[in-house]
């Protein structure tokens, strides 16, 4: 196996990886299609949104007494158990709100409101959410806000260019996991290690909501103080946002219940059934481990199953940029550019970032739905995409994104269409 290209699934594990999302192959009106723009959501497991509708199905208060309210809460507790699963989580506090972008503002403001600093850092790539959080509290408390640039090269942010505005009166570090432009995976255990030593109790808070469904995330290897994904780009539901928060983060000055304990976050009665597809995202990636190892310990078979997810997206990725039977690929057709083309592939996830010679990306687009594919422009009028594409000197980039259970069948097909295209 060469992990530097990746490695598909065996062919029976996809067929039954394929069965278990809605559709892949087809629309809701049965019209095929693929759908390549899982960097603005993701497929839904049908066991996810299956356990959603069970459990909110059910017109039982949690907070009560009774069997029905105990069964309730021991969802929520199998759920936030899986929670910490997923990020490898010890301690601290489980925070589920609306999306994940709010809880980004709430973990944002407790640090920027009550740690003391003269500045605080994040980077040009980060989501609207994380960046616009700490522009308003570096405002709002009198910081100044310091911006790491981009490496238009690679589509990230150098370590160093990170570690090079942090001082002993940074207050906080906000850091994206991976960009979900180009798909460029931070160094984030380095970072932080690196940040620490620069400036000892560091506080920092990670956007993980890109990466978390094509990766392992490692709160031991990389200790940070708040982190957040979202169900809805991870297999699941919309409809919330769940993020973790170390013991002195969770313990700062926020909007809480009196009654309930410092470090509580949670405001309101809980919802069971976003805390069950949590858990049933967790079964999914624990099945793939158990395809491949022979353990029992649900980290592990986790670690395993999220690994064997990468590889199966790292060949993807090597397939779209090389082309696979006969097919060429991005790379070495006429009339397109890659952008962010970096050569190492495991410095990146399952995005590509295309230009082509004779459409503007939304005209692409257009074209692409013609043809039955899904992608998405990334335009620099957008307020999602403009700040980090001016950043890379480009006004725009067609955005191709896959998901692990797509096969290289649908990459050939993709690249056919794409060639057509590139031909216009």
């Amino acid at each position: 196996m060469n992990a530097g290209k990746g490695e598909f699934f065996p062919e029976a594990l996809t067929r039954e990886v394929v069965a278990r999302f809605h559709h892949v192959e087809r629309d809701m009106d049965g019209r095929e299609r693929l759908f390549f723009d899982n960097a603005g959501g993701s497929f839904r497991l049908k066991a996810a949104l299956d356990a959603y509708a069970q459990i909110d199905a059910l017109p039982d208060c949690p907070e009560r007494i009774h069997e029905r309210a105990r069964y309730l809460q021991d969802v929520q507790a199998h759920g936030e158990s899986d929670i910490r699963t997923i990020l490898n989580a010890e301690g601290g506090s489980i925070y589920a709100s609306l999306t994940a972008s709010g809880a980004m503002f709430d973990m944002v403001r407790a640090i920027m409101e009550n740690v003391p600093g003269t500045n605080a850092v994040t980077t040009v790539l980060e989501h609207p959410s994380s960046y616009d959080a700490m522009t308003l509290y570096a405002e709002r408390t009198g910081k100044t806000l310091r911006v790491a640039r981009s490496n238009p090269e690679t589509g990230g942010v150098d370590v160093d260019e990170i570690l090079s505005l942090i001082d002993q009166d940074t207050a906080l570090l906000s850091v994206i996991y991976a960009s979900n432009i180009s798909g460029a995976k931070l160094d984030i255990a380095t970072i932080v290690e690196r940040a620490r030593a620069k400036k000892p109790g560091l506080f920092i808070v990670v956007d993980a909501v890109q990466h978390a469904p094509h990766g392992v995330i490692d709160l031991k290897q990389a200790p940070v103080d708040g982190i957040n994904f979202a169900p809805y780009k991870f297999f699941g539901c919309r409809g919330s946002g769940m993020s973790w928060l170390s013991q002195r983060a969770a313990e700062l000055p926020h909007h809480r219940l009196n009654a309930k304990q410092l470090g509580e976050w949670e405001l309101g009665s809980p919802a069971p059934a976003q805390f069950a597809v949590v858990s049933a995202i967790v079964d999914y990636v624990t099945w793939i481990g158990q395809y491949f190892c022979d353990q029992t310990d649900r980290r592990t078979l986790f670690v395993e199953g999220m690994h064997r997810i990468e590889l199966h997206e790292r060949a993807l990725l090597t397939a779209l940029l090389d082309g696979y039977g006969g097919q060429g690929g991005l790379r070495e057709m006429h009339g397109i550019e890659v952008y962010w083309d970096h050569p190492d592939l495991t410095k990146r996830d399952l995005i590509v970032g295309v230009g082509f010679q004779n459409l503007e990306p939304t005209e692409a687009v257009r074209e692409y739905e013609k043809r039955g594919a899904i992608v998405y422009e990334r335009v620099a009028s957008s307020l999602y995409s403009g700040r980090m594409l001016k950043s890379f000197n480009l006004s725009g980039a067609v955005r191709i994104s896959p998901l692990h259970c797509h096969t290289p069948r649908d990459v050939v097909r993709f690249l056919a269409i794409t060639e057509e295209l590139a031909a216009l």
